[in-house]
């Protein structure tokens, strides 16, 4: 039925999507596989840029001059062996330092040790030191045009910057991590050349290592030196101001003591001892007279004690008790009268007296002698005042005297403990330097057998690595150039409009030919794209719609026929009207000629059922174009096309326009203003977004109806892939390039 129309667009074979429904978001596919697909599509241009890399390396790697790496090994202990257990002038604490490898790094890596090894080995005058490390003498860092001859003093000076450049350029201290371990390595195209380097690299630091110590050694000695005669002369000044002003003032000091921080105290002088031995007579003497004056004011009551006590009269007080008791035993018997009774009250009488007279002889001796002791001691504490005050009034001269014999005494003590303490160190850093290396040579440099670059596996890898990441940057700015649809997926959510159905290619490019079986895999896209058109509506497939699209060739035609095709096969009655007045087609595709049409009626003639024509496809008629005129814009702006499909609306089930593409041309917008609405086109791996973006917004001016985007052309199992379709569009095309538009 089909089999002799013109061929389609045609790529490689492909599966029709599952029906999409209009309006519903479509996934986007997960990351990884977006990038596999983006690299599948520029596979050969990433094959190319990988290729060219490793080519590049291989090439670099063939003509780069064999280098060798010569390595030793050296052990940097924190703490210095001392036989002398003298410290030197470093703290002993100061290789605990955090900063001490961080120093050690620095000093292997100085330009004052490289200038070293320079001068040992005289580098500065080896021409071949220079050669092996492409340095020629008619070019480079190096000017010399007779090598071996007589140089001035700045070529000289010239030849040493450069040779000691070479070997900061060349070394490489690579410290070993979690121990004091470190190597050394120099990089030379000579491997005798690079293991005499290294070697000589490790000697020169020990021995700078010592010259450093023994430097700072004699450095030390000269400042202490001056020091040392500066502290004498200042200690025997302050000393004699001490003396002569202790001389002048009268302080003569007994004791004194010298504390743990060196500082003289003075304990006792002459006056404080005086002071003190006075001070403490007169305390005994108050209470000498203290006590007297309680004596003589407690006087009866210490007289009738010491009576009491007094033995004299106990025995008399004794005996009259005796006298009294026979006394009064006798005067049971007798009278009182009795002379024997009054024997014995004359006795009494007696003994009374006597105890009186003795009471009275105590009482007038001890009151004399408290009186005097009393004055006595009053006298003595009042002398011994007067000496006090005096005493103290000299003390308090001496203390006032003392604040600037303190200032001498400080000054002595602080001049004698600097002096002592600059010439115990002065002693003991003559000893100092006597100590035994911190640095061990662990393992010497050995003259390498091979080279140890240009490696090729390892340049092979960086390069490839490079490769990877240019293409990567290479695919990345191609792929943002060729921003056309890809997948069903990015349609919804690029444009945020509806994906009615995707179409795949064909393997022979006869694309109507496909469709003429309904189990073909076009016939069942297009029948997808009908059953999701019906959704479009409330009434199912819209009753008169055009298909446009951006750009020719992007299958805008085929999908007019293809759907009017598949309409037909449901017993519809299908008008397929060919809207394209500048390059009219679908007379070719049906098999009709074009010598009236559309542009007959709109020039003003009213039968349009005579010019419109049978096809072979079952339910399908055609109008053609007819007669290519002046101004297409013109006929499709009046109200005639209007009138036509409200005519035809009568008479077909469903009208279709092919309508020609958007972009450049007024014809789309003017038609679609006279439909339900537009299916719109577009080509998988076409026109770019931005492009489609405009070509639906010039529809949406005009306030068009978009029913949902048919993506043609798509490659299944090649997605992401990209063609270079070279189709164009003119007006009054040959057939040939009309063919090529489907």
């Amino acid at each position: 039925m089909l089999q002799n129309t013109p061929p389609m667009f045609s790529a490689s074979a492909g599966n029709s999507t599952p029906p999409e429904v209009p309006g519903s978001g479509t996934l986007a596919p997960p990351i990884l596989l977006q990038y596999w697909q983006v690299a599948v599509r520029w596979k050969w241009v990433i094959l190319g840029i990988i290729s060219s890399s490793l080519i590049i390396g291989l090439i670099a790697t063939l003509l780069t001059t064999p280098k060798y790496t010569a390595k030793a090994r050296i052990e940097i202990s924190r703490d210095q062996k001392n036989i002398t257990k003298v410290d030197g002038v470093e703290s002993a604490n100061a290789g605990k330092d955090l900063e001490f490898y961080q120093t050690q790094y620095a000093l292997l890596e100085a330009r004052s040790l490289a200038d070293r090894v320079s001068r040992q080995l005289g580098l500065a005058t080896n021409d071949a030191f220079f050669e092996a490390h492409g340095v020629e003498y008619d070019k480079g860092i190096i000017k010399e045009k007779t090598p071996g001859a007589g140089k001035t003093k700045s070529e000289r000076e010239r030849r040493e910057k450069d040779a000691v450049d070479l070997l900061l350029k060349n070394v490489d201290i690579s410290p070993i991590r979690g121990s004091a371990l470190i190597d050394i390595k120099y990089t030379g195209a000579s491997a005798t050349q690079s293991a005499q380097i290294t070697n000589a690299w490790v000697q020169q630091f020990i021995e700078q290592s010592m010259d450093r110590k023994f430097a700072s050694t004699a450095d030390a000695r000269k400042f202490l030196e001056e020091r040392l005669a500066d502290l004498r002369t200042r200690l025997e000044q302050s000393e004699r101001e001490l003396v002569n002003y202790a001389s002048n003032k009268g302080i003569v000091t007994l004791v004194k003591t010298q504390g743990f921080d060196g500082k003289t105290q003075t304990e006792k002088t002459l006056t404080s001892a005086d002071l003190e031995t006075l001070n403490d007579a007169r305390s005994r003497a108050v209470a000498d007279r203290v006590s007297a004056e309680s004596r003589l004011r407690q006087a009866e009551g210490s007289l009738s004690s010491e009576i009491v006590n007094n033995s004299a009269i106990m025995v008399l007080r004794q005996r009259r008790a005796e006298i009294s008791a026979e006394y009064a035993k006798l005067l049971e018997q007798f009278e009182p009268g009795y002379p024997q009774a009054r024997a014995l009250r004359a006795q009494l009488t007696n003994l009374d007296q006597s105890i009186v007279r003795e009471e009275g002889r105590i009482s007038r001796s001890k009151s004399g002698t408290r009186q005097t002791e009393y004055k006595e001691a009053a006298a003595r504490e009042n002398a011994l005042t007067s000496q006090v005050e005096a005493l103290k009034s000299q003390m308090d001269r001496l203390q006032r005297n003392s604040i600037q014999y303190n200032i001498y005494q400080r000054e002595v003590d602080t001049n004698r403990q600097l002096y002592d303490g600059l010439l115990q160190r002065y002693k003991e850093i003559g000893v100092a330097g006597i100590g035994a290396n911190n640095i061990a040579i662990v393992d010497s440099a050995k003259i390498p057998d091979v080279p140890s670059s240009p490696n090729l596996i390892l340049n092979l890898a960086l390069m490839f690595i490079v490769g990877l990441a240019v293409a990567g940057a290479a695919t990345f700015v191609l792929d943002q150039v060729d921003e056309g649809l890809r997948e069903p997926g990015q349609v919804n959510r690029l444009l945020q409009v509806p994906l009615l159905g995707s179409v795949p290619n064909v393997d022979d490019g006869d694309a109507l030919g496909a469709l003429a079986d309904a189990k073909s895999g076009i016939s069942e896209a297009y029948l997808s794209i009908r059953s999701n058109l019906a959704f479009s509506t409330d009434h199912g497939v819209p009753n008169n719609f055009m298909v446009t699209s951006t750009r020719p060739a992007e299958g805008k035609s085929t999908t007019s026929v293809a759907l009017a095709t598949v309409l037909g096969r449901t017993g519809k009655k299908v008008l397929l009207i060919d809207g394209d007045l500048r390059s009219p087609s679908m007379h070719k595709f049906m098999g009709t000629d074009n010598l009236e049409g559309l542009s007959n009626f709109l020039a003003g003639k009213n039968d349009w059922q005579h010019l419109v024509k049978e096809t072979k496809v079952k339910g399908v008629t055609l109008l053609p174009a007819g007669p290519m005129p002046p101004s297409a814009a013109e006929l499709l702006s009046s109200d005639r096309m209007l009138m036509l499909i409200q005519q035809l609306g009568d008479r077909f089930d469903h009208v279709i326009i092919d309508a020609p593409p958007i972009l450049g041309l007024a014809d789309a917008p003017l038609l679609a203003r006279i439909v339900e609405g537009c299916v719109f086109v577009a080509e998988a791996d076409g026109v770019a977004v931005r492009g489609i973006k405009a070509a639906l917004g010039r529809l949406q001016s005009v306030h068009a109806h978009v029913f949902g985007v048919v993506l043609t052309k798509l490659a299944h199992r090649q997605a992401g892939y990209g063609y270079g379709y070279g189709y164009g569009y003119g007006y009054g095309a040959s057939d040939h390039s009309l063919d090529r538009d489907f």
